[in-house]
């Protein structure tokens, strides 16, 4: 090997330890490689940062925008608390959870789906007296399976699709005349990962609901045991004309609220003590709620219920900017020993009082009657400068915010879900066809291609802001800019691979150890290594830094198989998309890591068999649908 080869893989195998320690963050870890592969002038500046202006990358970006709009309006909560039910035992709970997340995670990003359940899932174990460790884990794989399904259900599947996409223009001729390949198109693109996913995700989510009874062990999560925390007395209203009027307690989803219970009803003046689940819920009830301020963030999510104080819609700010901020009154404060409605509190501070919390007893009276005194904490409904405008002031002792305490536009969710049902079709249909129909009959010049994924992608996002589903503030946010800069960088090391031979090196070494297999053997043993890699480097970083190899491995030169490389293509992606070995390789799973109290070793009772299955039907099915020597 010359010492271009060298060196890279030298870079490479440090990549690999500095992200195996765990002590440098992977977008560091990324980028410094790709420097030092600069510095050495293996790849040319230009080629090595062509990544972060890769279409995938792009549009993995405008993905997140519309998860954002998705979640911004309740849409995907709104199906979830649907969806989930009252099943009979564990088995039943399992399929229920993980149906509805699979097919939501194939059609969006699944770490925010992941967020979103986090809480519904721990009300949801509590009331089912199930232990949340049966639950918490089939969440994250059922995410997983889901986002092996379609184009757009990981980031790492948008990767590996345009890495091949690129390699396809570089060896146009060859896969043309060798086996007969055209250039995929955008509906094969953003389904043909489904030829393993769909499989998997059934056989695997049989596997998880059933065998999570055997497999997966009754764990104590950590944070279980009551914490004494600051409760408040809310009272909230049922709106005119909202779904849960006419509804049960029970049916409108407020009877067991995690850290949060229903302590009465005001109906015409009288009020009603007795609150069971069966009470049916009228136009302007009060209801009068003890909770923590999380649950209270939550409980002002509800479609239908409003803070019973109409001085929350007199605060001049934009619905989108409007934020919950928790604010303890000092002994200097002008509202010391002042009711709440003579101190013009919302006039002075532009914040309505939703809340009072006063050393754990409840505050009796109307939010406008109450007399503060020093000490007494605030709940306040305000603007999101709230908190930098009056952190200074001796008005208040402390001031902090209730992180996503966001107000939901439950009146957008359908339009949000409209423009999610927009991308599909138009990642989905046909368009190249249609735009040369219309090419033909009205003399036009639309691009014969039709909309490409990114194209599609970027319009779904900007109507999620121009519809107002999200602002362009909540979008920029949403964004992982780390995901961006890993995958970005990844692309640039992988072009330093190809250029190299490093790529070849590593193929040619694989293929010696398990030539002698036959192309299904090598398959499966290369699906195989790659879950190995992912609990090493993410699964983002394995797939790109994979993807020279398995190309190699399927490519004439280094001894490799001189077949079709598709089968390696959908084999890699599937398994880089399903990590369920540790905990470690990928996100969501160490989202639930904490919550279900889990050990390290709990991930491989049910991962190792499900990375098996994905091995095995990885070797059985991509060959068949796209055979190692097409037409022969």
């Amino acid at each position: 090997m010359i010492w271009e080869t060298w060196y890279t893989l030298g870079v490479v195998g440090m990549l690999i330890v500095a992200l195996v320690s765990n002590r440098v963050g992977t977008d560091t870890a990324m980028l410094g490689a790709l420097t030092l592969l600069m510095v050495a002038g293996i790849i040319e500046p230009a080629k090595a940062v062509m990544g972060f202006a890769d279409p995938a990358v792009l549009t993995i970006a405008a993905l997140f925008v519309i998860a954002c709009g998705l979640s911004e309006t309740g849409a995907t909560s709104a199906l979830a608390q649907k969806l989930l039910g009252r099943p009979k035992g564990g088995i039943s709970a399992r399929f229920r959870l993980m149906i509805p997340v699979a097919v939501m995670s194939a059609f969006m990003n699944n770490t925010p789906i992941v967020v979103m359940y986090l809480p519904i899932v721990s009300d949801w174990a509590r009331k089912l007296r199930i232990s949340p460790s049966r639950l918490f884990m089939p969440l994250s794989f059922a995410a997983i399976m889901g986002g092996s399904c379609t184009l757009i259900g990981t980031s790492t599947n948008l990767a590996v699709n345009q890495l091949y996409l690129s390699y396809f223009a570089d060896n146009t001729t060859y896969l043309s005349e060798t086996f007969g390949l055209t250039s995929p198109s955008t509906a094969k693109q953003f389904w043909w990962i489904a030829v393993i996913g769909l499989p998997m995700t059934i056989v695997g989510i049989i596997f998880v609901a059933v065998g999570s009874k055997w497999l997966l062990p009754q764990r104590v999560a950590p944070d279980t045991g009551e914490i004494e925390r600051r409760r408040y007395t809310v009272e909230m209203l049922v709106e005119k004309g909202t779904p849960i009027v006419g509804k049960t307690i029970e049916q409108a989803g407020l009877r067991h609220l995690p850290g949060l219970f229903l302590s009465e009803i005001e109906r015409e003046g009288n009020l009603l003590r007795a609150v069971g689940p069966e009470t049916i819920l009228e136009a302007d009830d009060r209801l009068i709620f003890v909770g923590v301020v999380d649950s209270v963030a939550d409980l002002l999510k509800i479609r239908g219920l409003v803070p019973a104080t109409d001085q929350v819609k007199k605060v001049e700010t934009d619905r989108h900017a409007r934020t919950l901020v928790e604010a303890v009154v000092s002994h200097e404060s002008p509202l010391v020993r002042r009711n709440i409605r003579e101190s013009q509190f919302r006039t002075r501070y532009n914040a309505a009082i939703i809340a009072v919390h006063r050393g754990g007893e409840r505050v009796e009276g109307k939010i406008g009657d109450i007399v503060l005194q020093p000490g007494d904490t605030l709940l306040l409904s305000t603007h999101a400068s709230f908190i930098e405008t009056y952190h200074n002031s001796d008005h208040f002792y402390l001031i902090s915010g209730v992180e996503g305490a966001r107000e939901v536009f439950h009146e957008r969710a359908g339009l949000a879900l409209g423009i999610m049902a927009l991308l599909i079709l138009l990642m989905t249909m046909p368009t190249g066809r249609l735009f040369g129909a219309l090419n033909t009959r009205f003399g036009l010049d639309l691009p014969a291609g039709g909309i490409a994924p990114l194209t599609a992608a970027f319009l779904c996002a900007t109507l999620m802001v121009w519809t107002r589903c999200c602002t362009g503030t909540l979008a920029r946010r949403s964004i992982s800019w780390q995901v961006i800069l890993v995958i970005g960088a990844a692309i640039g090391i992988g072009k330093a691979m190809y250029e190299s031979g490093a790529a070849g090196a590593i193929a040619e070494v694989i293929f010696s150890a398990t030539g002698n297999m036959g192309p299904h053997g090598l398959l499966f043993i290369f699906s195989l290594l790659t879950a190995v890699f992912c609990q090493l480097v993410t699964n983002k970083g394995a797939a790109v830094l994979l993807f020279p190899v398995a190309m190699a491995l399927a490519a004439e030169t280094n001894g490799g198989l001189g077949v079709n490389p598709e089968p390696f293509v959908i084999t890699l992606t599937a398994t880089a998309a399903g990590n369920y070995l540790t905990p470690v390789g990928c996100v969501i799973n160490l989202m639930v890591y904490g919550p279900g109290g889990y050990r390290f070793t709990d991930y491989l009772r049910l991962g190792l068999p499900l990375t098996l299955m994905v091995a095995g039907l990885s070797a059985w099915l991509a060959p068949m649908a796209f055979p190692f020597h097409p037409g022969t």
